[in-house]
């Protein structure tokens, strides 16, 4: 395969279960960097026997961990991708034909993520997905949010029709350390910006984020995997706001003794 002028960017962490097929689909990248976190799995014997670049940087959360991974990229068109990610082949074909033309007026990309939980397109819960993941290394860059990360682009950015797979973690016993680690992270940020909240107040959140996943945004449509995805961002968002009552009661504490 002829391999086009593009860098794909990946962090991992004990990611040796979804990383070859997230390679696999983007092998006609000239170049692809893994930057890896201490994984305990073959995640680095992977990426290296895959011929990519690989890093081990210490974790600086999503934002600054994916900005590390792009400032290590070469080209001028840069694919940031995460190890549950793949790029389908008629997204492929159009990828390697921007990345051909070159330098354009267009500084990024945005495509459609189909999303893939426990057996089962999440075609209404998710349905409205859209991400920003292709761009010119010299007009995009991740915001430096600790957790939901995104792409900020300098210029003109242009939606794809043509998907990003996204095989999203379908283990429940995974699930839930995930949850522990992303509301540990957001509670954290929200306590950086000065915000508060009670355990009342994560109650009503964990409540309305329910009713807004299964009924507003139509997860009873999508089955008992919409269910099951409404029930664990409820549980994200009143953990993530418990944590942050709890690090006000620390503070709070920290403060009395000294």
């Amino acid at each position: 395969m002829n391999k086009v002028p593009l860098s794909v960017a990946v962090i991992t962490k004990d990611e040796a279960e979804n990383l070859p097929a997230c390679l696999e689909s983007v092998r006609f990248a000239d170049q692809i960097v893994v930057v890896d976190s201490g994984s305990t799995d073959d995640t680095v014997k992977i990426a290296s026997n895959f011929g990519c670049d690989v890093f081990i940087e210490k974790w600086r959360g999503f934002g600054p961990q994916k900005q590390f991974a792009i400032d290590k990229c070469k080209h001028l068109w840069v694919l940031v991708l995460d190890a549950d990610e793949r790029i389908p082949p008629e997204t492929v074909m159009v990828i390697g034909d921007i990345v051909s033309r070159g330098a354009e007026d267009v500084a990024g990309y945005s495509f459609p993520r189909n999303n893939w939980f426990q057996g089962r397109w999440i075609k209404h819960l998710w349905g409205g997905d859209r991400i920003v993941r292709l761009f010119q290394k010299e007009l995009g860059r991740m915001t430096p949010a600790a957790v939901h990360e995104s792409v900020e682009i300098s210029g003109t950015v242009k939606a794809l029709g043509v998907p990003i797979e996204h095989f999203t973690e379908s283990d429940l016993s995974r699930i839930l350390i995930k949850i522990d680690h992303y509301s540990t992270l957001g509670a954290q940020e929200a306590f950086a910006e000065g915000r508060k909240a009670m355990i009342c107040s994560a109650s009503f959140r964990a409540a309305l984020a329910f009713l807004q996943s299964y009924f507003l945004k139509l997860g009873v449509l999508d089955g008992a995997q919409g269910f099951t995805l409404s029930i664990t961002d409820s549980i994200n968002k009143f953990f993530k706001y418990a944590k942050l009552s709890e690090l006000h009661k620390q503070a709070k504490l920290s403060d009395r003794k000294s």
